[in-house]
C-alpha cells in the first residue's frame, strides 16, 4: 500500500488545542515561538475559509472533574476562575468559529468533536497547542481511532520537556507518517485548499 504524502484530503478544519495563558506559566520552553507557529496557521485558515476549532481544557472549582489527572505529575490546574483558562489575547477565536471545553486530556472525549468534524464533513484535522505529550498526543491518537488524517503542526506545539515533546511526535509519526509537518509547510497548503475552494464554487 502506497504511503500517503502530506497534503490535505478533502475537507479540513484546524483543531487549536488549549491554547491557554498558562501554557507561560509551564515547563515548556520558547513558547513564544509556537505561538508565532499558531499565530500564521490561524491566519491562514480564516483567510482560506476553513473551519476553526478551538479547545479549552476547564475544571470545575470544586474539583470534582479531575479524575485521576493528579495521580502523575500534574498538579491542579485549569481551574474555572482563573485567568489561566483564558486563550491566549493573539488566539482568541472570533465569530464562526467553534469553542469548545473539555475535562480531559483527548479533545474526543466526553465531547461533542466527532459530531462537530461529521456534521462539517471533514476528513483532515490540522493539529497544533499544548501540551505535546498530554492532549495533543491523546487527541491525535483518538483522531486516527475515528479514521481522521491528522497533521500535526510540530512547531506549534510545545510539551513538559523537550523530551517528552518529541518522544509524542514521534509517537503521532508512528501511527501517520504524513502527520508530520510544520508551519512553514502547512500554511501553503492552506492557502493553495483555499484557492482550490473559491475555483470550485
Amino acid at each position: 500500500m502506497e504511503k500517503e504524502t502530506r497534503k490535505i484530503i478533502g475537507n479540513p478544519a484546524l483543531l487549536m488545542i488549549d491554547p491557554q495563558k498558562g501554557i507561560y506559566r509551564s515547563p515548556a520552553k520558547d513558547v513564544e515561538a509556537s505561538v508565532d507557529a499558531l499565530e500564521r496557521v490561524l491566519l491562514a485558515a480564516r483567510k482560506a475559509g476553513m473551519p476553526v476549532i478551538f479547545f479549552q481544557e476547564i475544571h470545575r472549582k470544586e474539583m470534582v472533574d479531575y479524575g485521576r489527572e493528579l495521580d502523575g505529575t500534574e498538579n491542579i490546574h485549569c481551574l474555572e476562575g482563573s485567568e489561566y483558562i483564558d486563550i491566549i489575547d493573539r488566539l482568541q477565536p472570533i465569530d464562526g468559529e467553534y469553542t469548545n471545553i473539555k475535562r480531559r486530556y483527548s479533545c474526543f472525549f466526553g465531547t461533542d468533536l466527532d459530531i462537530l468534524l461529521r456534521g462539517l464533513n471533514i476528513q483532515t484535522l490540522i493539529i497544533g497547542g499544548y501540551y505535546t505529550d498530554v492532549c495533543v498526543h491523546y487527541t491525535a491518537v483518538d483522531a486516527h481511532q475515528h479514521d481522521y488524517y491528522i497533521r500535526v503542526v510540530h512547531d506549534g506545539c510545545r510539551g513538559s520537556s523537550d523530551e517528552a515533546h518529541e518522544a509524542s511526535l514521534n509517537a503521532i509519526t508512528y501511527l501517520q507518517h504524513a502527520s508530520k509537518t510544520n508551519s512553514d509547510e502547512m500554511v501553503p497548503l492552506i492557502e493553495a485548499w483555499g484557492s482550490a475552494k473559491k475555483t470550485s464554487v
